[in-house]
């Protein structure tokens, strides 16, 4: 029964955040800088943002002349090379954040001279300064496509620019990349890094270490199509939509220049001639791709087709294709159009199309039919440049052309509807099932967890709604597969008899009131419903924990991992707290990391630095630790939090202060709970409709978790 008076955890917590006292994590900031962006987009005319772009893609400015007198062509380059840095191993990269215009993105090999791309677009965005650089860059993209002639499939707006390259370290080259994710000889890379070569977005375009093998870079260009989610009908689409328009440049050997990390004020001025117009060194392989390099059609694919080619070194000193008989190369028009016309050209990874079987199948098709080339471009390029915002949800409501949503935005069923009464009622057979069940207890609280940490802040992609947990591949993963088993047992009488509240919310409600009971009444944790389930988890493909606990797993690597959630090391400790102070740990490990595991206190962490600990082979067969002292056990997590030296001083604080722990806690349980509710923002962390429930809800003010003092 509840009774009494309230207890002030979460009161406390949300006082401290309005008042700018707690610590706010990269997922509450985000959250609050995506509201207000969405705010100061409700008003905007985007018709006349779109008039605005167009009108510069035609007025060519002579620090920059436009080729063919269109800038379309370096606008298209502008937002697939800003976009096509996204992988799907850790969600990082792509447009979202705009950090192209910072190290390392901007001095990347693959980007040289779309600096003069941004200066463009610059009187853009002096006009219209509420727009963010990300979304002028894919829009200026999609207009670039529709005033040549292509398809466009439609705009998510929404994008919320970042206020440095941090979030780009990873991608490289850097230290950290280094370190997180080694590539031995550059030009083999593998995933996690997103291209074969680091500093490109895909692989060499001369083909395999800077070699014209077009038979062995097909299988680089589809293993790094596939490293962003896309198959060999979306890669191919993309390859010759994309190559239909514009010219490589590479008018002499000498190179581009120094990059903007040598020389920030004169970066890439070209070391051939002028350096721009004709002059113009970028990849160092020169040439169009058609004769009509302004217009959207498919004589790329009909050229790779119907001509034989074969490889020679360029102007520019780089691998390229010309035709074996010159007279039947195809002639475009000079860039300036005004000296002599151009042969077309095609680079080793267009070629490459030709050396593999599906690939060419799907070259033929295209060829043969624009219609069916129109409508995979159009979708492909659409996923592209929206992959990495991750729900439609987080799209904003006024987007121009905004299309319904897609496969690859995962889209959930209808948003379940659940009353309070009903959440009440489910909190009391919960509470009667775990109230005298310590490992019932435990069960729960790591169940909730595991289905909710999936989220990774990096392309906003997992969380616990849609209940994918219950399905592969999250029940094929170390793990989750008896985590999964056990906990949909436990809480299957409760769905059975409350029909209407879904799995995702049964999961969520389960864990935090059995946390609230192993608290002895002294915690409560915000509930916010509405989850719905989905019917099958494809959708957690690439969101594989890279962090369970074992040997392996170094103190970087959890780091990273807490990076990609954006919680805060804070936020991480106390969750972490909360899973190892209850019952016996969860399958594959073994035994207790609390001297006292019927409560939720900060014994674990009292016991975590008293303790010395062994690497034994546990009962249960997993390779862990164990106190030299007493049967305290613990796992390679453990053990990085505790000699790691800022999560370490997070653990030190916690062991001195139950209570710090414990408001901790109640800010950063709701916090990953509700990390992925895009589909109701008043329940996302850090926004200020959330703050506004936290503080007044009904729920807040009649459930408050009390104990009769």
């Amino acid at each position: 029964k509840r009774r009494g008076k309230p207890k002030m955890k979460l009161l406390l917590c949300v006082l401290f955040f309005q008042l700018g006292y707690a610590e706010k994590s990269k997922l509450e900031v985000a959250n609050m800088r995506h509201e207000q962006y969405l705010k100061d987009l409700q008003n905007l005319d985007w018709e006349k943002v779109k008039t605005t772009i167009n009108k510069m893609l035609t007025t060519s400015d002579p620090k920059w002349p436009a080729d063919y007198g269109n800038y379309g062509p370096l606008f298209i380059r502008l937002a697939w090379h800003s976009a096509g840095s996204y992988r799907t191993s850790d969600g990082r990269g792509g447009v979202d954040g705009a950090r192209q215009r910072f190290d390392p993105e901007r001095s990347w090999a693959d980007n040289t001279n779309l600096d003069k791309a941004r200066n463009l677009l610059w009187s853009v965005k002096q006009e219209f300064p509420q727009v963010s650089w990300g979304d002028l860059i894919v829009l200026a993209g999609n207009e670039a496509l529709r005033s040549m002639g292509a398809p466009v499939f439609g705009f998510c707006a929404g994008r919320v620019d970042d206020d440095d390259g941090s979030d780009s370290i990873l991608l490289g080259p850097s230290p950290e990349q280094d370190l997180y994710a080694p590539c031995v000889v550059n030009g083999t890379c593998t995933a996690p890094l997103g291209s074969t070569t680091v500093g490109l977005i895909y692989v060499n375009p001369q083909g395999p270490m800077g070699e014209p093998d077009a038979r062995g870079s097909a299988p680089q260009v589809r293993d790094t199509f596939a490293r962003m989610d896309m198959n060999d009908s979306e890669t191919v689409a993309l390859i010759g939509g994309g190559h239909a328009f514009g010219k490589a440049h590479g008018a002499c050997p000498f190179g581009a220049g120094s990059s903007p990390a040598q020389d920030p004020q004169n970066p890439w001025p070209g070391e051939c001639g002028t350096g721009k117009g004709m002059d113009t060194y970028t990849s160092g392989i020169e040439g169009s791709w058609t004769t009509n390099p302004t217009t959207w059609d498919n004589e790329y694919f009909q050229n790779l087709i119907h001509l034989d080619w074969s490889p020679h070194k360029g102007p520019g000193d780089a691998w390229q294709f010309a035709t074996i008989d010159s007279e039947d190369n195809p002639m475009a028009p000079a860039a300036d159009m005004k000296n002599k016309s151009q042969a077309t050209m095609m680079m080793t990874t267009d070629i490459s199309l030709k050396n593999d079987d599906k690939f060419y199948d799907l070259v033929q098709q295209y060829a043969k039919d624009l219609n069916f080339l129109n409508d995979v471009f159009s979708y492909a390029w659409y996923k592209l440049t929206t992959r990495d915002m991750g729900p439609y949800s987080r799209c904003a409501p006024n987007s121009p052309s905004l299309p319904p949503p897609q496969n690859f935005q995962h889209p959930l069923p209808k948003q379940q509807s659940i009353t309070p009464q009903t959440i009440e009622q489910v909190r009391n057979a919960l509470i009667l099932q775990f109230i005298a069940k310590e490992q019932s207890r435990a069960l729960a609280i790591n169940f909730a967890y595991a289905c909710a940490s999936t989220f990774r802040q990096t392309d906003y992609l997992g969380g616990c709604n849609g209940a994918r947990i219950l399905y592969p591949p999250a029940t094929q993963w170390q793990g989750y597969s008896k985590l999964v088993q056990d906990g949909a047992a436990l809480l299957e009488p409760v769905q059975t008899e409350f029909k209407n509240i879904s799995w995702a919310d049964l999961i969520v409600l389960a864990g935090g009131v059995a946390l609230e009971i192993s608290s002895n009444n002294s915690l409560h944790l915000d509930f916010c419903g509405g989850r719905t389930d989905d019917s099958e988890g494809s959708a957690w493909k690439y969101l594989e924990p890279t962090i369970y606990g074992n040997v392996n797993e170094t103190a970087d690597m959890l780091k990273e991992a807490i990076l990609r959630t954006g919680l805060s090391n804070t936020d991480f400790v106390a969750l972490l707290g909360a899973r190892r102070s209850i019952g016996n740990a969860t399958f594959p490990f073994y035994g207790v990391f609390s001297s006292n595991p019927a409560v939720l206190d900060n014994t674990y962490f009292q016991n975590l630095l008293a303790s010395d600990f062994e690497l034994i082979t546990a009962p249960s067969g997993s390779l862990q630790y164990k106190s030299v002292d007493n049967d305290i056990y613990a796992t390679q997590t453990d053990i990085s939090v505790k000699f790691d030296a800022e999560l370490g001083a997070i653990v030190q604080r916690f062991a001195t202060n139950n209570s710090d722990f414990l408001s901790c806690l109640a800010c950063a349980w709701p916090k990953l709970m509700n990390a992925d509710r895009f589909d109701m923002p008043h329940c996302l962390p850090g926004t200020t409709s959330s703050t506004s429930l936290l503080s007044f809800s009904s729920t807040f003010s009649n459930t408050m978790t009390t104990t009769t003092e």
